[in-house]
């Protein structure tokens, strides 16, 4: 019985990572979790009530998103396989859709990250584990 409640609190620890685009030699968010589950990615930010600076969400794989039920605005990055921008979404309202047919993945942040960190389609973006 142990085993089985260590093996439950391990898989429901979220990874955090940092995420940097190597291109513009930027950090885009150094709190950044990880959506690995089937829930955590349907799940994504609702609930939340904010993003502070630094922090964001990583849904792969992930062609697109919606923001209904949300209380704030995001800046969506879509990202192919090798991790390159293949789409920006800036200041992303709630209750809109946003899609990318070629993206493998997504990356969420706080409304102002884009912008404030230069990022355009064909940065290359590079994860490191915290």
């Amino acid at each position: 019985m142990l085993e089985l409640q260590y093996s439950t609190r391990v898989i429901n620890k979220q990874l955090k990572i940092s995420v940097r685009n190597q291109t513009r030699g930027v950090l885009l968010g150094d709190n950044v979790l990880v959506a690995r589950s089937s829930r955590e990615r349907r799940t994504g930010l609702l609930g939340r009530t904010a993003l502070l600076p630094g922090e964001g969400l990583w849904i792969s794989p992930c062609e697109g998103v919606h923001c209904f039920g949300m209380k704030f605005a995001i800046d969506v990055i879509y990202l192919d396989r090798d991790k390159k921008v293949r789409k920006i979404r800036s200041d992303m309202k709630p209750w809109r859709i946003s899609l990318c047919l070629t993206a493998r993945s997504v990356l969420e942040f706080p409304s102002g990250t884009i912008r404030n960190t230069g990022t355009q389609p064909g940065d290359q973006i590079v994860f490191d584990k915290k």
